[in-house]
């Protein structure tokens, strides 16, 4: 799996950009003013800066998957960190649907992330969450495999959530191996990925080995109600009405049920048993609202949550790392977020299989 390489216009590109996000405030301010959303947030300068300009930029949905895959994978690398990389980065094979990328540090007694990158299902690859997952390996001391699962429109609903089916069981069956209980893997993804994280933890509930912890970063978890922020935020250059709905029909097949769980987790018929969740929100996020209600229904469930808002964010700001100095310490805060559960989880209680 190799990083891409950019042109000197694409070097260029990313050094104006960092160079305006470390601009002082005042003066982001200044060429950009920060919204304020109904809650009462403001976005943070260096992200309303990033947002106007990204605004008048081509839009990815309206192009051909294919081609809009290539686009975003060459923007999300320009605008991710340079990340150190861990001492063991491994490719793993499972099957032809199915890749894996391992990152370890050498302390997998701290757990195993499994984590599935965003990208409406349709685009995203391991390649561009790179930067993000070696924050995660780097801060919270846990191995992290990376997935790699078919997308859509050529492998439409569920291949994905049958990839993660496979890629969690190859995990579980091989954690040993790597030196991990195999009781200490945690479930994260974030947007699409974090739908995926959702769906799967439900599917394998009630099993010998299930996650310890699922971790739902800006999730999408309900594909029938159209709430609140999805409206106030439609328009958002992050994450548009346009692009949702484009990454939707080209995800879903004709005549699929929104309500079925594997679409829209929230639409389960109960969420009881499910694993401990972390789930984060970004204040200027169209998915707002989708993750806090997943999180009431958890807590009505009698599942512990714990909700974590980045007030002046938005959609996808993992994956901004190299252009905003904002979005890099949210990332931080969640990453810190996740080491801290990973310690304070009891699993001391045996394991024992639901009847």
């Amino acid at each position: 799996m190799s990083e891409p390489r950019f042109t000197v216009a694409q070097r260029l590109q990313r050094t104006l950009l960092v160079l305006l996000s470390r601009l002082p405030a005042r003066l982001q301010r200044l060429l950009a003013k920060p919204p304020v959303n109904s809650a009462g947030d403001t976005m943070a300068p260096d992200v309303a800066l990033l947002m106007k300009l990204g605004a008048s930029g081509p839009d990815y949905s309206d192009l051909p998957p294919e081609e809009a895959r290539a686009t975003t994978e060459q923007d999300l690398a320009l605008f991710a960190a340079r990340v150190e990389p861990c001492a063991v980065e491994e490719e793993i094979e499972v099957s032809s649907e199915v890749q894996l990328t391992r990152y370890s540090n050498g302390t997998p007694s701290r757990g195993l992330i499994l984590f599935f990158h965003g990208g409406g299902f349709v685009i995203g690859s391991r390649v561009s969450y790179t930067a993000p997952v070696r924050m995660l390996a780097h801060g919270t001391g846990a191995d992290v495999v990376s997935v790699g699962y078919r997308l859509a429109p050529d492998h439409p609903f569920p291949a994905a959530q049958d990839d993660a089916l496979t890629a969690w069981r190859y995990v579980a069956a091989r954690a040993a191996e790597w030196g991990v209980d195999p009781r200490r893997i945690v479930v994260a993804g974030e947007s699409a990925g974090g739908n995926i994280a959702a769906v799967l933890s439900q599917q394998v509930r009630g099993e010998a080995v299930q996650p310890m912890l699922q971790v739902l970063i800006q999730p999408v978890t309900d594909l029938v109600e159209h709430r609140p922020s999805q409206g106030e935020f439609a328009d958002s250059p992050a994450l548009s009405a346009k692009q949702i709905a484009w990454f939707v029909n080209n995800y879903l097949p004709d005549g699929t049920d929104r309500s079925d769980p594997l679409v829209s987790p929230l639409r389960a018929s109960s969420l009881a048993g499910l694993p401990p969740a972390i789930v984060n929100v970004a204040g200027f996020d169209p998915l707002h609202d989708d993750g806090t209600a997943y999180a009431s229904a958890l807590l009505e469930a009698g599942v512990p949550v714990e909700v974590t808002r980045e007030a002046g964010q938005v959609h996808g700001y993992i994956s901004y790392t190299a252009v905003s100095p904002s979005c890099r310490q949210a990332t931080e805060r969640l990453v810190a977020s996740i080491s801290a559960a990973l310690g304070r989880i009891d699993l001391t209680t045996p394991v024992t299989k639901a009847s």
